[in-house]
């Protein structure tokens, strides 16, 4: 059983790592392979990888490549983490649109579209060498962003994915924590579009507790969990339902365009965590993710990605919040949409979990992201200017016009050495 991580030189795979090493009777994994096209940082990282592997014995198993075949040859599921462009890219997508007085963010609004422009036709090309290289029924398992988009491009060109994000998990630990309970007790009504979900119940042994939560019969826990997504405590009361911190750039756009004219990226600050990391990787004697990875955003990722391939390649069908194809799941969206919701898993891929209807207040954003996602895709694989303006004109956060040419004009030419497509 061979496991390939592309984007292994990530400073995430140290919590990956941490995941499989814990799961090695359940997935008995024979290699596991990380590769990168940066060689420096890919022995950094997988020095570390190695380290943490040995504590168990298992070191012999990881193997490290800039050789993107031997990555994916006979490959049983492959994950894909990479950053098209690196945080220079990144510190664009959340500066440039602040010029024209809109959010700058790396997954959502303009800079989340400058993104998926460079990373779907990047990530298309991996999946198109998986089908050539790995074996015949491999998965994908995509934690690039845009997640969702990312994932139905992958979908609707026939590849057989799935779609992982730590949000849900994040909150399904932390609420077993303030309940005091273990995290297989809690289930999350969890439903939406990658980064734009909300939580609309909270199931502690069976019994919804998201009602005590929000009208503060549980303490300040509410209240906590509202600074923590960043949004009033009346916004959460008012719709029932806890969001995901991603939709704050929705329901609190202005607050939220203000802090970044004010403060710094989150860009510059996580460019300074990679490299502290990294210096914390070189360290030989370390051989267990440092505490300081907790800060670059990728808590319960280990235990996340490492379940998620172990329920695909043992088929043990546990639960677990993943993007796929709506199917009927969500009222009100196409078959085709992909949506984030529960699911079991197994060796034939996820069955959603019933989804009760949106509201209106949530479905129609829902609906409107999921047109701009169409666009953005589209977009992407063409080049084609008009499609990107249309998807820009769909875009909740961004829509104007006046807006929309000039903006698209910057992001083309800020990005212009990842984007072929565009001539």
């Amino acid at each position: 059983m061979k496991i390939a991580v592309i984007g292994g030189g990530s400073t995430y795979t140290p919590e990956l790592i941490e995941g499989f090493a814990r799961r090695a009777d359940a997935l008995p994994f024979t290699e596991l392979v990380l590769h990168d096209v940066n060689p420096d940082r890919l022995e950094v990282v997988g020095g570390l990888a190695r380290r943490i592997l040995g504590r168990d014995g298992l070191a012999d198993r990881l193997r490290l490549t800039t050789a993107r075949d031997e990555a994916l040859d006979g490959a049983s599921a492959v994950l894909i983490q990479l950053r098209v462009g690196g945080q220079q890219a990144r510190m664009v997508d959340e500066t440039l649109p602040g010029k024209f007085g809109l959010l700058g963010q790396e997954t959502t609004g303009p800079g989340g579209f400058a993104k998926a422009l460079r990373t779907v036709p990047v990530v298309l090309d991996i999946a198109d060498e998986v089908v050539r290289r790995a074996a015949p029924d491999a998965w994908i398992v995509d934690f690039t962003n845009p997640v969702g988009i990312v994932v139905r491009a992958l979908l609707d060109a026939g590849h057989r994915a799935l779609g992982l994000c730590n949000v849900a998990i994040g909150f399904q630990r932390r609420l077993a924590r303030a309940f005091g309970v273990d995290a297989s007790r809690v289930r999350l009504d969890h439903a939406g579009l990658n980064h734009l979900s909300w939580i609309r119940g909270v199931h502690v042994d069976g019994v919804d507790r998201l009602p005590e939560l929000l009208d503060g019969e549980l303490g300040d826990l509410g209240e906590q969990l509202a600074r923590e997504v960043g949004a009033p405590i009346e916004l959460l009361r008012t719709i029932r339902a806890v969001p995901s911190y991603y939709l704050r750039y929705y329901y609190c756009t202005d607050q939220a365009v203000h802090e970044q004219r004010t403060g710094s990226t989150r860009a510059a600050e996580v460019l300074e965590i990679e490299n502290a990391l990294l210096e914390l990787y070189r360290n030989p004697a370390l051989d267990r993710k440092p505490e300081l990875l907790e800060r670059r955003g990728g808590a319960h990722y280990s235990e996340a990605a490492a379940g998620l391939v172990t329920s695909l390649l043992t088929g043990d069908g546990a639960l677990h919040y993943v993007d796929l194809r709506n199917g009927s799941t969500i009222a009100g969206l196409p078959e085709e949409a992909v949506v984030e919701v529960p699911a079991r898993v197994g060796r034939d891929g996820a069955r959603p979990l019933p989804v009760a209807a949106l509201p209106p207040e949530m479905l129609g954003l829902v609906q409107a992201v999921t047109a701009y996602e169409v666009l953005t895709i589209r977009a992407a694989r063409t080049g084609s200017r008009d499609t990107a303006l249309r998807a820009l004109l769909a875009n909740p956060l961004v829509r104007q016009w006046e807006l929309a040419v000039p903006l698209l004009d910057e992001l083309l030419a800020a990005n212009r050495a990842h984007l072929p497509q565009f001539g």
